[in-house]
């Protein structure tokens, strides 16, 4: 089932699709026959992804320079892209996936000598 579109649930914040985004590094995912569990042990919170599209565009995260390229990677289609950025806006409002900041990069090792 993709993630509830009704408009009855308050939307989240906006998530950028354009912008890198990670798992966040004290999040476990653990596969259920449901789905998924997302623990967070820094907030001791847990989300349930009931959908397996979405399960696949989260672990894709990491691998890809924008969440827009998860989404891709997952299967997500034009016409659903806005369902799982409202899944993805949610999970980034609990704390469960970070935007990803650019790493500094590491001088040549002969640079230190």
């Amino acid at each position: 089932m993709p993630p509830d579109d009704s408009p009855a649930t308050a939307a989240p914040p906006a998530l950028d699709l354009d912008a890198p985004w990670d798992l966040h590094p004290q999040v476990a995912v653990r596969p259920e026959p449901f789905g998924a569990l997302l623990y967070h042990f820094g907030t001791r919170r847990l989300s349930f992804l009931k959908d397996p599209v979405l399960l696949a565009v989260v672990r894709a995260l990491p691998g890809h320079a924008t969440a827009r390229g998860a989404c891709d990677h997952a299967g997500v289609g034009a016409a659903q892209l806005h369902r799982y950025a409202r899944a993805l806006a949610t999970l980034a409002a609990t704390g469960m996936v970070i935007r990803r900041t650019p790493r500094a990069a590491q001088p040549p090792d002969d640079a230190t000598r």
